[in-house]
């Protein structure tokens, strides 16, 4: 079967009643027959059975033995980083996500556990930074946020030359364009409050293990820590993922469009978008998934913070938030929002600028989104008149955007 069939029918229908969708089992505990002696399931912070589901699923979606939900995506990645002892190293990419760099710098570097941050787009970078306590290399591809790709196969064959586990954040592609397990890595993380979840209504997170064993330790650790992805959550995150397939082909396709549309602009100097042929890893984007996502960044001609504030408060259909993989457009300044606990100097040498804009691209047609990149584009880049004082220009911009809003 097709992967979207195969999705579809791999949610069941509810043995006791029928019901198409899967029931909501919204209960703290399980009546026991007997101490131990049960269905399936005694407390819901163990085991729940549209958490279930929802974890079989996310275990099928990416082609490995075991799914584990959590609260939130960084709850995800804790889980991972806790599989480590004190004294152990990680390989990481260098224009990680800010969460994921706070989470590793301000609380498990006190521990003991050191990161060494490369360039992963070039596997040499990451064979060369291997030492004897290495034991996690740690990717995002394509990465937040200036959409480098990374040779999945490539640096899990140094991986396991290394005896090392390698973990993929595959939240940017998701499962209906990457299959990273299937391309050699151990561990696979979603932030599914993004595409999976698709609709910017939930906050959860998923590891989904290749071996079974290690899919055993991980779900330890959820019992263990408690971080667990609620029954309500667990069925919006399964209502979502229904639509994954048709939703990633569309955020695909007018993503190429308007990243041909940028890169043309007077007033964009850079489009990182792996789509477009010019794209430096592009090659192993098409070898490796089946579409390009949904996710574009660009920078100014005029690489400035200020630029960039005065473009994000001037779009009217990309609205200015934290977040991406929605039906609605984002549109966000990483320098000063996502990545903004990443010192500035480290920020810039990862290829992160002042002026880098990061837009979602939603389910609006393409020609309407691009004609509010191009008013906003165009007020930016027009020569700045009247007030002197930037607090008035950008709440007069902000009017303006709302005015095309609506």
């Amino acid at each position: 079967m097709q992967a979207t069939t195969q999705l579809i029918h791999s949610i069941p229908v509810d043995p006791l009643t029928g019901a198409i969708s899967v029931p909501i089992y919204q209960t703290s505990t399980f009546v026991q027959e007997a101490p131990g002696v049960n269905k399936g399931y005694d407390y819901a912070r163990t085991g729940n059975p549209t958490r279930s589901v929802l974890e079989d699923l996310a275990a099928q979606l990416e082609g490995g033995s075991t799914g584990i939900a959590f609260s939130s995506g960084l709850a995800a990645i804790d889980a991972v980083v806790k599989l480590l002892e004190s004294g152990d190293e990680i390989i990481a990419v260098d224009d990680i996500y800010g969460g994921a760099f706070r989470l590793f710098e301000q609380v498990y570097r006190k521990f003991g556990i050191t990161v060494h941050y490369v360039d992963a787009s070039n596997a040499e970078n990451v064979f060369h930074a291997i030492t004897p306590k290495t034991k996690l290399i740690w990717i995002e591809t394509p990465t937040n946020p200036t959409l480098k790709i990374t040779d999945i196969e490539a640096v899990a064959s140094i991986a396991k030359a290394h005896r090392c586990l390698l973990c993929v954040d595959n939240t940017f592609a998701s499962p209906a364009l990457q299959k990273p397990l299937s391309l050699g890595a151990d561990l696979v993380i979603h932030s599914g409050t993004k595409y999976l979840g698709g609709h910017s209504d939930l906050v959860a997170g998923l590891v989904i293990a290749k071996d079974p064993q290690l899919g055993q330790r991980i779900k330890f650790l959820q019992n263990a820590c408690g971080a667990i992805l609620g029954p309500f959550d667990s069925w919006l995150l399964i209502r979502g993922i229904e639509t994954l397939h048709l939703r990633v082909r569309q955020h695909s396709a007018s993503a190429q469009t308007i990243a041909e549309f940028l890169d043309r602009h007077p007033a964009v100097d850079r489009v990182y978008y792996p789509g477009l042929p010019h794209h430096p890893n592009h090659a192993i984007a098409k070898k490796q998934a089946r579409g390009f996502g949904g996710i574009i960044s660009f920078t100014l001609k005029e690489n400035t913070e200020d630029a960039a504030t005065a473009f994000v408060v001037s779009t009217g259909l990309f609205k200015l938030a934290e977040s991406l993989g929605g039906i609605k457009s984002l549109v966000s300044h990483p320098a000063a929002m996502t990545h903004k606990s990443i010192p500035a100097e480290r920020r810039r040498a990862a290829g992160v600028a002042d002026s880098l804009v990061r837009l979602s691209v939603g389910l609006e047609e393409a020609e309407d989104l691009i004609a509010d990149l191009e008013q906003a584009l165009d007020k930016t880049s027009r020569p700045h008149t009247g007030s002197d004082n930037p607090g008035e220009s950008i709440l007069t911009n902000t009017a303006q955007s709302l005015s095309v809003a609506n």
